[in-house]
């Protein structure tokens, strides 16, 4: 279990042992090792349990943490979203993809590559920028659910603009109706 990375997949136990199925259920029962999803494990011999976004990020890759749950990382919202939003173009998501960890719900939402990008790594895991999380939020849930409740002094207006554009008319106009809502800024 030493050998192990504290987040790993089954094939990094097939390095170490004949028969991994065998290991993972024995350590499994004795509370070494928990299943995230199929293939991936956390391993519990270790003392430290990695952050929410590294698991989120490791379980589905490629992906990047985004929408209310990066915008609470960034400041941009306050209130502390339940779930963590993961953007990937792995095709694996929906409910029964979802990964419970530390009372925390991990959802999945598949985007084409067009719209991959505005992220930065950051301690072992990818965090959208905080205009592209606001941009994702519009465009994968077709509203903003706390226009009230945006800070938008920690948001770059032109970065937001810039990025904006990448997006489809639908999703600008959201935007630019929640922008000037929230900032009084016109013709966003």
């Amino acid at each position: 279990m030493r050998k192990l990375p504290i987040l790993f997949r089954y094939a990094d136990v097939a390095k170490f042992v004949a028969n991994p199925n065998v290991f993972l259920t024995r350590a499994h029962r004795a509370g070494y090792v928990s299943r995230l999803m199929k293939g991936a494990y956390l391993n519990l011999f270790m003392r430290e349990a990695p952050a929410i976004e590294e698991v989120a990020c490791f379980v589905r890759w490629p992906s990047y943490v985004s929408c209310e749950w990066a915008l609470n990382y960034h400041g941009v919202i306050l209130q502390s979203p339940q779930v963590c939003t993961v953007v990937t173009l792995s095709g694996a998501v929906g409910a029964r993809n979802r990964v419970e960890y530390q009372g925390i719900a991990i959802e999945y939402s598949r985007v084409s590559d067009s719209f991959f990008w505005g992220f930065e790594k950051n301690k072992g895991f990818n965090m959208a920028a905080p205009e592209k999380a606001l941009l994702d939020t519009v465009y994968l849930r077709k509203s903003v659910p706390f226009f009230d409740e945006l800070e938008t002094e920690n948001l770059d207006m032109v970065v937001l603009r810039d990025m904006a554009n990448r997006f489809p008319q639908s999703t600008q106009k959201r935007l630019q109706a929640l922008v000037e809502r929230n900032s009084g800024i016109q013709g966003f």
